[in-house]
C-alpha cells in the first residue's frame, strides 16, 4: 500500500515536465509519421518499399502471401525492390516523359524538381520495412499485464512515464522475445548489459522475467540520462549505447537529436539506431491514442503475484509439489529459470523468489515452502558437467557421445546457432552418461605415481576423459581436487584419484 501511495505522488510530480523531456524536431517528423504508419496501418503480411535516408519517400506497399514460406516472401520483396531500383535508374538518366506506371509512381514519391543525381543516389537506399500493426496490437493487449508495474518503477526512479512504451519498440511487449544478436526478453537486454543489473547465466536469466527486467531497464535508462543529460540521447543510447551517442554528439557538435540523425554517419550508427528515437515517439503516439488506432482493443489485466524466496537449493518438482502446481504451470510464472532447472540438471537456487499468483495460494505463502521436505533441501547447487570442445567436434557428435540431443545442448548453453569453436567449454546436462569406455590397453595405460593416488595429466586429457577412464564422475574429480568444473588441465599437472578407482585399470 505504501509503495502504491508513493507511486501516485511520484507520477503527479513527474508528469509536469513530460512534454519538454521528449522534443520533436521538425526534421524527425517524417520519420515519426513513417513509423506511426508501420505500427498502425500495415501488418506483418505487408510492408513498405521506401527510401532509407528520407522516410517521407514511400514508393509502394507490398502485400505478402500469409501462408507462404520466408523464401517465397523474400523473393517477392526482392522483385519489388528491383522494380523500384530500375525506375530510379531510368529517372537518374534524365528521362521524365513517357514513363511507365512504376517510374511515374517513383517520380511522384519525391518532391518536384528532384535532380537526376539524387535519383542515382537513391538507388542505393531502396529498403523494405515489414509492417507491425498486428504485433503492435498484440503488444498493446499484453502490455496491460505489466504497464502498472512499469509505471510504478519509473515513478520510483523519478523517470518520465512516457518510457513505459519502450517495450513496444523493443519486443512488442513479448517477454519471450529473442533477437538474432542474442538480445532477450521484453526489454531486449544483451547478455553483457544485462549482467550489469541482474543475473544472466545458464541457470537463471533474469532478462526473461518482465518484472526484474523492468527494474533493470529503469536503472539503465536512469544511468543513460545521467551520462547524456538528454532524454532523446538516453533513449537512443538504449539501442546504440551511451558511448556511441556521446561520440555522435561530439562529432556533429550538438546534442540535438535532429542534428545528430541528419549529420552523423558513424559506421555503427545504422538504420535502427538512427530511427530509434523517432520510432519511440511513434510508439508513444499510437499507445496513447490506442482507441483511435485499434478500436475494440481488449487489454489484459495485471496478475497479483506472491514472491516466495527459497531458503535452500530445491529440485523444481519439489517446489511445484509444495505449491500444489504442476511443473509446466510453475514454469509459466517463472520464466527466468532456465532449462537446466526444468530438466532437473540444476536445483532452483537458494534465495530465488519463486513467483506464484496469489489467487493460487489459499494461505500464507511461507506456509507452502515449509511443506518442502528436508530431504529436498540442499546446501549446494548441482555442479556443472562440462566438455572442452576438440578440433573436429560438432554439436551432433558431442550430443551423441553424452546421450543427449543437440537441442538440449543449445538450450543449456544459451546457443542460437550450431557453430562451436575448439578450445571452448560446453556445459552438459547433469544426468547424462558418456558412451561406455573401451578397455584400456597396456600401451594406453594412464600415467600414475608410485603412491597409487595421483594421476599425471597428459596432453589431450580432459576432466571428462579422465573420469571416463577411471569410471568415476566429473563431480568426484572436482571434489577430490578442489577444482572448478571448468578447470583447464595442463600436461604434467597431478590429479588425486581414490585408490579403488585406480585399482580398476
Amino acid at each position: 500500500m505504501v509503495r502504491g501511495f508513493c507511486f501516485a505522488i511520484l507520477v503527479a510530480l513527474s508528469c509536469g515536465a513530460a512534454a519538454e523531456d521528449f522534443p520533436r524536431p521538425a526534421s524527425l517528423q517524417p520519420a515519426v509519421q513513417f513509423w506511426t504508419r508501420v505500427y498502425s496501418e500495415v501488418s506483418t503480411d505487408q510492408g513498405y518499399i521506401h527510401d532509407a535516408s528520407n522516410l517521407a519517400v514511400v514508393y509502394r506497399q507490398v502485400d505478402l502471401p500469409a501462408m507462404a514460406s520466408n523464401s517465397v516472401r523474400e523473393r517477392r520483396v526482392r522483385a519489388a525492390k528491383q522494380e523500384i531500383v530500375n525506375a530510379l535508374q531510368t529517372l537518374a538518366s534524365g528521362k521524365r516523359d513517357g514513363l511507365s506506371a512504376t517510374e511515374a509512381q517513383v517520380l511522384g514519391a519525391w518532391p518536384a524538381g528532384t535532380s537526376s543525381q539524387r535519383f542515382a543516389a537513391a538507388t542505393r537506399d531502396v529498403r523494405f520495412q515489414l509492417g507491425q500493426s498486428d504485433r503492435f496490437r498484440a503488444g498493446m493487449e499484453r502490455s496491460g499485464q505489466w504497464k502498472p508495474f512499469i509505471r510504478e518503477v519509473l515513478a520510483e526512479q523519478g523517470l518520465p512515464p512516457e518510457l513505459d512504451v519502450l517495450p513496444h519498440v523493443e519486443s512488442s511487449f513479448n517477454p519471450d522475445a529473442w533477437s538474432r544478436v542474442a538480445a532477450a526478453g521484453m526489454w531486449q537486454f544483451m547478455p553483457a548489459t544485462g549482467r550489469q543489473f541482474m543475473r544472466v547465466d545458464h541457470v537463471v536469466d533474469e532478462r526473461m522475467d518482465p518484472f526484474t527486467a523492468t527494474e533493470a531497464a529503469a536503472r539503465l535508462l536512469k544511468r543513460n540520462y545521467a551520462v547524456t543529460e538528454s532524454w532523446p540521447l538516453a533513449v537512443t543510447g538504449y539501442n546504440h549505447g551511451t558511448t556511441g551517442v556521446l561520440r555522435a554528439a561530439r562529432a556533429v557538435g550538438s546534442k540535438d537529436i535532429g542534428v545528430i540523425v541528419a549529420r552523423y554517419s558513424g559506421p555503427a550508427f545504422g538504420f535502427a539506431s538512427r530511427n530509434f528515437y523517432a520510432s519511440f515517439l511513434a510508439a508513444l503516439d499510437v499507445d496513447r491514442n490506442a482507441a483511435r488506432y485499434f478500436p475494440g482493443l481488449q487489454v489484459q489485466q495485471p496478475v497479483d503475484y506472491a514472491l516466495l524466496p527459497l531458503d535452500a537449493y530445491v529440485p523444481v518438482k519439489d517446489v511445484a509439489r509444495a505449491l500444489g502446481l504442476d511443473v509446466a504451470e510453475l514454469q509459466r510464472y517463472n520464466p527466468a529459470l532456465r532449462e537446466p532447472i526444468w530438466d532437473g540438471d540444476k536445483h532452483v537456487p537458494r534465495g530465488y523468489p519463486v513467483r506464484v499468483p496469489r489467487d493460487r495460494l489459499a494461505g500464507l505463502p511461507q506456509s507452502y515452502l515449509a511443506a518442502i521436505p528436508a530431504s529436498a533441501r540442499h546446501g549446494q547447487q548441482k555442479p556443472d558437467l562440462t566438455h572442452r570442445i576438440a578440433p573436429g567436434d560438432s554439436l551432433w557428435t558431442i550430443a551423441r557421445r553424452y546421450g543427449t540431443t543437440v537441442a538440449r545442448l543449445k538450450a543449456l548453453n544459451g546457443m542460437r546457432g550450431n557453430n562451436i569453436r575448439a578450445g571452448r567449454t560446453l556445459i552438459l546436462p547433469g544426468n547424462v552418461m558418456p558412451e561406455p569406455a573401451l578397455a584400456a590397453s597396456h600401451d594406453s595405460a594412464p600415467s600414475r605415481s608410485a603412491a597409487n593416488d595421483v594421476y599425471v595429466i597428459r596432453k589431450g586429457d580432459s576432466l571428462w576423459s579422465i573420469a571416463r577412464r577411471f569410471n568415476v564422475s566429473q563431480q568426484q574429480l572436482v571434489a577430490w581436487n578442489a577444482l572448478s568444473a571448468q578447470a583447464y588441465l595442463q600436461p604434467g599437472q597431478k590429479l588425486k584419484i581414490t585408490a579403488p578407482a585406480l585399482s580398476q585399470i
